[in-house]
């Protein structure tokens, strides 16, 4: 007959084990999880830096190329300098900078965040439910 205390003494000998392999899996896993969200993060403030260099680049051109007077040359270099700068922004702050930036916003301004959001998802379950 098997002694009750060697028993015990190898269920929790087993018990252990088992929960530092968990532990060992779970930290495994966290660690790669983090590591794929740094590489996207990455990839997606390159893919902004990208996309505001087109935004700045399209603004140059559109300075460029526009009248310089009038009513109407006045609208387009208003564009024309709105694309440069907000391609600027995109480009230095990426997504993560802008994110920031978001966060920043709604915690400065907390009730008007919340009447937007509510705004929002109104219009969101509108253009859904027709």
């Amino acid at each position: 007959m098997a002694n009750p205390s060697s028993t015990s003494h190898n269920v929790k000998d087993a018990a252990s084990q088992a929960y530092d392999k968990g532990k060992d899996v779970l930290s495994s896993v966290g660690h790669a999880a983090s590591s794929a969200a740094s590489a996207v993060g990455k990839t997606a403030d390159n893919l902004a830096s990208s996309a505001g260099s087109g935004i700045k680049s399209l603004g140059e051109t559109l300075e460029k190329h526009t009248p310089k007077e009038g009513m109407l040359g006045s609208a387009a270099q208003t564009v024309a300098s709105g694309l440069k700068r907000g391609g600027e922004y995109i480009s230095e702050e990426g997504l993560s900078g802008m994110a920031d930036d978001l966060t920043g916003l709604i915690r400065r301004n907390p009730v008007p965040a919340v009447l937007i959001g509510i705004g929002i998802g109104f219009l969101i379950g509108r253009t859904l439910r027709s």
